[in-house]
């Protein structure tokens, strides 16, 4: 999995690190915080992170190197166009069909909807927070 627009202590790596050396978890971007809090250098610089990142992906869907790979919160990149649209239909189509890609984010757009096989929403009807109760241990982390 390469993770996009997390820091690498998010609250499902703890959970995601028990499942090694079987499940990789790879981060491109330094930390920083939330994206609308950015400056523009800080975008720029958050941008060829993410192209750095792209590259290893396309890499490893080239050499086969896993069956399934998840670009997590890709949506949200290429939503903040941090990476456009057209290549990342471009990494869809040129992708080997021994490999799965799975995609999570907000916001499909109507290119890569068209290409996936299989697409999900999951959208919060109810949650605690809404009534001011705090995130838990072992639950929301």
């Amino acid at each position: 999995m390469i993770q996009f627009l997390k820091k690498n202590n998010s609250s499902e790596i703890s959970i995601l690190k028990t499942l090694e050396p079987n499940f990789k978890i790879f981060h491109f971007e330094k930390p920083r915080g939330f994206f609308w809090e950015l400056s523009d250098d800080e975008k720029f610089e958050l941008k060829n992170e993410i192209e750095t990142a792209m590259k290893f992906a396309r890499k490893v869907i080239e050499t086969e190197e896993c069956d399934v790979l998840i670009l997590d919160e890709i949506l949200g990149v290429v939503e903040n166009d941090l990476y456009n649209v057209d290549a990342l239909a471009e990494f869809l189509t040129s992708k080997k069909d021994s490999v799965e890609l799975i995609l999570t984010g907000r916001n499909v757009p109507d290119k890569i909807y068209q290409l996936g096989d299989y697409v999900s929403n999951i959208v919060k009807q109810k949650h605690p927070l809404d009534e001011g109760i705090e995130a838990r241990k072992g639950i929301e982390f």
